[in-house]
């Protein structure tokens, strides 16, 4: 395959492994969701492909040093600030801890889908939604009854 195709078949995956976090968190009503994680995954991907094969032309001698990770190292920082953004304190409560963490795993996710690892980009992106059912579903069936149960323990108490 030439590497122009590999290329966008990189940022392609990584959109669309990040697109389905986002579909979640959409599904959810949550604060970031299928377009924003979609632009995390497609732009860390994109970021990674150009870091590592993005300078190869300009460094034509040996004493220039390609540094293939520095860029790819920012896209941590700069998510970071993303998600410093989706939390917030309100009423005595932390919220968006999840959304942040979404954003950052979509980053991820990207990232090894533009260094084209992308079994385990896939497999990260199952995990990650996984996780998120799997808690959603704790919430409102098992936790659920029990706060349930716990209020009716309190009111026969008092």
């Amino acid at each position: 395959m030439p590497m122009t195709l590999d290329f966008i078949l990189r940022i392609f995956i990584g959109a669309l492994l990040g697109g389905a976090i986002g579909l979640e968190r959409e599904y959810r009503a949550k604060e970031a969701g299928f377009r924003t994680h979609f632009l995390v995954g497609l732009g860390s991907a994109l970021f990674m492909v150009l870091s590592a094969h993005g300078f190869s032309e300009v460094v034509t001698n040996e004493a220039t040093r390609h540094d293939v990770a520095r860029i790819a190292a920012q896209v941590v920082s700069g998510i970071g600030f993303i998600g410093a953004g989706c939390i917030i304190f309100q009423k005595n409560a932390v919220r968006g801890l999840t959304t942040a963490a979404g954003l950052w795993v979509a980053a991820a996710i990207g990232m090894a889908a533009g260094a084209g690892m992308y079994m385990v980009a896939t497999a990260a992106t199952v995990m990650v939604v996984v996780c998120l059912e799997l808690e959603n579903f704790l919430h409102n069936r098992v936790f659920k009854n029990n706060e349930h149960e716990d209020a009716a323990n309190t009111d026969s108490n008092v």
